[in-house]
């Protein structure tokens, strides 16, 4: 999904949170809530699953990983983060810049994994 122009990352989400950018027409993600200043797409697919499956499930029955694109020119004002190792890389976006996060996704937000 990487072109020269893009970036794919991907993003765990419970079920509120994929309600809500379903509400979105799959175009965007949900303001951060109080005591959430950061927004954390990660930028491995396995990280990801790792993430819905061991933590999402747990805390409220069901976890889903989204897939999306975003504009490379975008990402390079942030630095990618290790949260603890190298497999876990993450961006850290501060909340008041999802808005322009969102509008530098290129195309949809997809579902690419569910668990119950």
């Amino acid at each position: 999904m990487d072109t020269p122009a893009t970036v794919t990352l991907w993003r765990p989400v419970g079920p509120e949170e994929l309600a809500l950018i379903r509400e979105s027409g799959m175009r965007a993600f949900p303001p951060r809530l109080p005591g959430q200043p950061i927004f954390y797409p990660v930028v491995t697919e396995d990280y990801a699953i790792k993430i819905a499956r061991d933590w999402n499930v747990p805390d409220s029955g069901s976890g889903f990983v989204t897939c999306f694109a975003v504009r490379r020119d975008f990402l390079d004002r942030y630095r990618v983060e290790e949260a603890g190792g190298r497999a876990h890389r993450e961006y850290w976006i501060p909340a008041e810049d999802l808005s322009d996060f969102n509008a530098a996704i290129v195309g949809e937000i997809e579902v690419t994994h569910s668990f119950p």
